[in-house]
C-alpha cells in the first residue's frame, strides 16, 4: 500500500531523518487555526496518491500572507483526475543541492538494493534515461542491519557524510515498515542541514496487519470483495473477464488472451477446492467490472470439483455470456450441467481464449 507524502514523513522522522516543519489541513479555513506555525516562505503539497504531482500543478509556492489563497485555489483543483482532499504546507527550504536515493528489491538478487543519483527532482527519470551513468546502485545481504560504510561511500561518491547517513537511516525504515520502495527524491542540502524534501513508502501489503494498518487504501471496492473471499484478485481495464484455479493457470490464460489480440479485465484465482458457492461469488465479482463483455471460466479438476464449478457459474445467473473450459475430478457432470443451461464450452484454452477475444469484438 502507498503512503501519503506526509504519512511516509512521520515514519521517516521517527528513524531520525529530518523533514521540513509543516502543518496538514483538510479545508483552506483551518489554516487560521495554524497561522503562528507557517513560516515566511512555504509550499503548499497536494497530498494525493499520484506521480509527478509537481508538473500536474500539485505543488505550489506561497507566502505566508498568500498561503490561503494558494490552498484554497488547490483543494478546487484536480491533480491527474484526483481531488484534494488534505494539503501539506511546509517552510520551503533553502535547497543547495537536490539529490535522489530509493530503496527497492532487486527481485533477481533476492536482495535490497539502492538507487543514489547526485541530481535530484522532477526529472530524474529523464536524468536517468539519458545518462546511463548518472544513478548508481549497489545490493547487499538482507540480512544486514545497517548499509556496509564501504558501500556507502561507494554510493555516495564526494557528497557529504550527512547524506551517507540519511541513506542508512532510510534502509533502517524500508527494514522496519516491511518496505517495498522508500524513496526520497528531492533529499536536499540546506545550509541547517539535510532534509528530505518529498517522501515516498510502499508498505507490502501481506504485512499491513503487522505494520498496524487496517485497510489498504490501493484497493478498488472489487478487490476489497475479493479479499473477504479469499481470491487473488487484480483489476485490469480490458473487456475479457478470466477466472482460473492456480496462479500460473490464470496468468497463462491473460498472456493467451494477450496473445490473440485481447485485453483482459482481470485476473481471478478461486484456489483450489473451490465449491459452488465459492465459484457464484467469482463469477458475479468479475461480471461487474464496468469494461466487460464476456468472461472466460478456465479451471482444471483435481481437488477442485468440475460439477461444483458448473453448479457455482448457472448459480451466479450473470447477464454476460461465460465460456467454459474444464477438465478433470467431474468434468462429465459439470458439463451436463452446463449444456443443459446453455453454456457455451470448449475443450482446449486455446479455443476458449480464441472465442472469447471473438466475443469481445
Amino acid at each position: 500500500m502507498k503512503l501519503l507524502e506526509h504519512e511516509a514523513k512521520q515514519l521517516f522522522a521517527q528513524e531520525g531523518i529530518r523533514v521540513p516543519n509543516g502543518i496538514l489541513v483538510g479545508k483552506h479555513e483551518e489554516i487560521l487555526l495554524h497561522m503562528d506555525a507557517i513560516a515566511d516562505n512555504v509550499v503548499v503539497k497536494a497530498q494525493v496518491d499520484v506521480g509527478g504531482r509537481g508538473k500536474a500543478g500539485g505543488v505550489l509556492m506561497a507566502t505566508r500572507d498568500t498561503v490561503i489563497e494558494t490552498a484554497r485555489q488547490l483543494f478546487n483543483t484536480k491533480i491527474k483526475g484526483i481531488e484534494v482532499q488534505r494539503i501539506l504546507i511546509e517552510e520551503r527550504l533553502a535547497i543547495q543541492h537536490e539529490y535522489f536515493v530509493s530503496i527497492t528489491i532487486d527481485r533477481i538478487k533476492k536482495q535490497p538494493v539502492i538507487l543514489f543519483a547526485e541530481t535530484g527532482g522532477v526529472d530524474i527519470e529523464e536524468t536517468a534515461h539519458t545518462k546511463k551513468d548518472a544513478v548508481r546502485s549497489v545490493s547487499f545481504c538482507p540480512l544486514l542491519s545497517d548499509v556496509p560504510g564501504f558501500l556507502l561511500r561507494e554510493l555516495c561518491g564526494d557528497a557529504p557524510a550527512d547524506i551517507q547517513k540519511t541513506v542508512n537511516r532510510l534502509y533502517h525504515v524500508f527494514c522496519h515498515k516491511d518496505a517495498l520502495l522508500a524513496e526520497i527524491n528531492p533529499l536536499v542540502t540546506t545550509p541547517n542541514g539535510v532534509y528530505a524534501a518529498d517522501a515516498k513508502l510502499i508498505v507490502d501489503d501481506n504485512s499491513l496487519a503487522r505494520q498496524g494498518i487496517a485497510v489498504n487504501r490501493d484497493l478498488t471496492e472489487r478487490e476489497r470483495e475479493a479479499e473477504k473471499h479469499g481470491f487473488s484478485f487484480v483489476e485490469l481495464d480490458g473487456t475479457i473477464g478470466v477466472i482460473g484455479n492456480g496462479a500460473g493457470l490464470t496468468m497463462s490464460t491473460l498472456d493467451l488472451i494477450e496473445y490473440y489480440g485481447g485485453k483482459a479485465a482481470d485476473f481471478l484465482d478461486v484456489g483450489g477446492g473451490a465449491d459452488s458457492e465459492r465459484v457464484m461469488h467469482a463469477v458475479r465479482l468479475v461480471a461487474g467490472v464496468p469494461t466487460l463483455r464476456v468472461i472466460v471460466v478456465n479451471l482444471l479438476g483435481g481437488i477442485t470439483r468440475c460439477d461444483e464449478v458448473a453448479k457455482g457459474i448457472i448459480a451466479s445467473g450473470v447477464p454476460v455470456p461465460v465460456i467454459v473450459r474444464i477438465a478433470g475430478t467431474n468434468a462429465e457432470e459439470g458439463q451436463r450441467l452446463l449444456a443443459e443451461k446453455g453454456y457455451e464450452m470448449l475443450d482446449t484454452m486455446d479455443h476458449v481464449v480464441k472465442k472469447a477475444v471473438e466475443v469481445a469484438g
